[in-house]
């Protein structure tokens, strides 16, 4: 199989990670809760996990790494915990439903107002328009930095310095960047970053976690068991026990230990460099192709690695298994959890077909799955 949903979790992880998940799954205790070998062999682990996300982020504290199951939980401690009756928080149409879902609670239940940047048809943003939404109540920004749809990416760090000078917070999913594309929190002025473990960080499923900024104080979501001050009827203060109820997925952690050392011996810059070739590779070879259209904006300085499209009239669908089955080639169609992008691109019916590439694909692949298209385009044409 070619596989080019990488997007949604990348199929193909560095050897090293497999093998730390294989062995922690019969060496590995229960982190933070005993002072026996094993569990403390877990608490160095997710220790020196913390210590790499901090690095690889940015992030100036490894104690505010909180681990989590992945982007979607991150996003709900952020939001639940931030936010309350009477704030005001502004996004952007390029959301996922992990962002979106949240805050329709919020504003539904709690009474949180909530404003949208607009897209337009090529799943741009005006800038200016975080301005025109500010409001005396105004409590943050809630964005993602890449779009899973489009692979258009906003401009953190312009994000970062308007909430600065306005006193917001600046909550950043990173859900399709995370060991993608070099990021450093600090430097972005992102206050609490989300990512999940399973995509760009080539890590195990059911990992991922939130970097949260020194003096970012979120409620806890959920509470419960911490390993510590036992007979306290509130969760500790302290992150990450503030955020981190119950018992850590150790055997995860550890994969994702592996993941992170990959990526920062390999170096993001080299990841993303790789990522976008094949990615631009694919896109020349379609964008010309009669009956397929491309979503995004490939003209932007940069992007995430992602190429999304449709051919002729056809239902996204369709297409995807047709490429699955006849051409062996995995890629994402339908809605992509993204309505209001959809919305944006006018492809709330069609859905689009997401082809996503990863440090593991090959230009062999990304040139099969430029012919797999063409042939495709030739046979579903208004004329074949």
């Amino acid at each position: 199989m070619i596989y080019l949903d990488n997007a949604a979790t990348t199929l193909h992880k560095p050897p090293q990670v497999i093998q730390a998940v294989a062995a922690a799954m019969s060496s590995m205790g229960n982190a933070g809760r005993g002072a026996h070998g094993v569990s403390l062999s877990a608490a160095r682990v997710v220790y020196d996990a913390r210590c790499k996300a901090a690095e690889l982020f940015g992030c100036p504290r490894p104690d505010h790494v909180i681990f989590t199951a992945n982007a979607t939980e991150s996003l709900n401690i952020a939001i639940n915990g931030l936010f309350g009756p009477g704030d005001h928080v502004i996004s952007t149409d390029l959301e996922h439903n992990s962002v979106l879902r949240p805050l329709y609670r919020l504003e539904r239940e709690r009474g949180v107002a909530v404003s949208f940047v607009p897209a337009d048809r090529k799943g741009n943003i005006d800038y200016d328009d975080f301005a025109r939404l500010l409001r005396p109540e105004t409590k943050a920004v809630v964005c993602t930095h890449a779009s899973n749809l489009t692979g258009n990416m906003l401009d953190l760090a312009r994000i970062g310095r308007f909430t600065k000078e306005h006193g917001l917070l600046l909550v950043a999913d990173c859900s399709q960047t995370a060991g993608c594309v070099p990021i450093d929190m600090t430097a972005l002025g992102v206050d609490v970053l989300c990512f999940t473990g399973h995509k760009g960080l080539m890590g195990p499923q059911g990992t991922g976690g939130l970097c949260v900024r020194p003096g970012v104080e979120i409620r806890p979501w959920k509470v419960g068991g911490s390993g510590v001050q036992s007979y306290s009827t509130a969760q500790p203060e302290e992150y990450p026990t503030r955020l981190e109820a119950g018992t850590a997925n150790g055997h995860g952690l550890a994969g994702l230990d592996a993941a992170l050392e990959f990526l920062l011996r390999t170096g993001v810059d080299a990841v993303h460099a790789k990522e976008k070739a094949l990615m631009r590779r694919f896109y020349e070879g379609v964008r010309a192709v009669e009956g397929v259209t491309v979503y995004g904006d490939f003209d932007a300085a940069d992007r995430a690695a992602i190429v999304t499209l449709n051919v002729w009239d056809c239902d996204s669908g369709e297409i995807s298994d047709i490429l699955a089955e006849e051409y062996a080639i995995a890629t994402r169609p339908g809605a992509h959890c993204a309505p209001r992008m959809h919305q944006a691109l006018g492809t709330v019916e069609q859905g689009a077909v997401r082809f996503s590439f990863s440090w593991y694909n090959t230009e062999q692949e990304a040139d099969a799955a430029v012919e797999a298209i063409r042939t495709l385009a030739a046979e579903t044409g208004p004329e074949s």
